[in-house]
Order: structure tokens, then sequence, then C-alpha cells
């Protein structure tokens, strides 16, 4: 059974930083690209950033381009999404994804976490 699992999320101020972590099971980890999506209240998934299995590229939303960083450690089966300079508009519910492709569209991932909740106050 595979399981994705996202922790960090939470309330910061505008210019903060947090950190999400998305450890998942059940799956040979190092096999799949592994993506980062949000949805804010009211609107459609979006894409936030890409990594490859073997974390040597990386592909990220122009909103987040400079500010957010995606990482995976493979020994650990966990990816992370470092996200500095906060804005509000970064408020939403931050998923993490599983799939064979490296890419930016969500129905490419077959895999996906229950999301953790980011909050961005003004």
């Amino acid at each position: 059974q595979v399981q994705l699992v996202e922790s960090g999320g939470g309330l910061v101020q505008a210019g903060g930083s947090l950190r999400l972590s998305c450890a998942a099971s059940g799956l040979t980890f190092s096999k799949y690209a592994m993506g980062w999506f949000r949805q804010a209240p009211g609107k459609e998934r979006e894409f936030v950033a890409t990594i490859t299995w073997s974390g040597g590229s990386t592909v990220y939303a122009s909103s987040v381009k400079g500010r957010f960083t995606i990482s995976r450690t493979n020994a650990k089966n966990t990816v992370y999404l470092q996200m500095n300079s906060l804005k509000p508009e970064d408020t939403a519910v931050y998923y993490c994804a599983a799939g064979p492709q490296f890419s930016q569209v969500a129905r490419t991932y077959v895999y996906w976490g229950q999301g953790t909740q980011v909050t961005v106050s003004s």
C-alpha cells in the first residue's frame, strides 16, 4: 500500500519560510519523479515544482521560481519543498505526488498525499 504523508505546513507571516516534507512508503521511491502541487480555496490544483528520480533536474512554476526549492533524499524516501519569501497568495493546501514521468501535469502522477495547509498572513 503506497502512502505519501506531507508535513511541515502551518501559519506564517508574509516574508517568512516553511519547509514541507513528504515521506513515501510502499513504493520504490528512487524510481519515481516527485512533484508538489497546491490548491487554494475556489481554485484548481496547480503545479508548483517537480524533481526527477535522481534529483538531477527540477522545474518550477513561474510564480515560485527563485523562492521555492524542491529536493529529495532517496535514502530517506522523502521529498522536500523549501519555501522562502512567502506571500499571502501562496496560501493553499500543498500536495506531494509520485509518478513515472518528470512532468508538470497533475494527471501524470499516480500517487498523492493527503495535503498540508499553508497559510501566509499579510
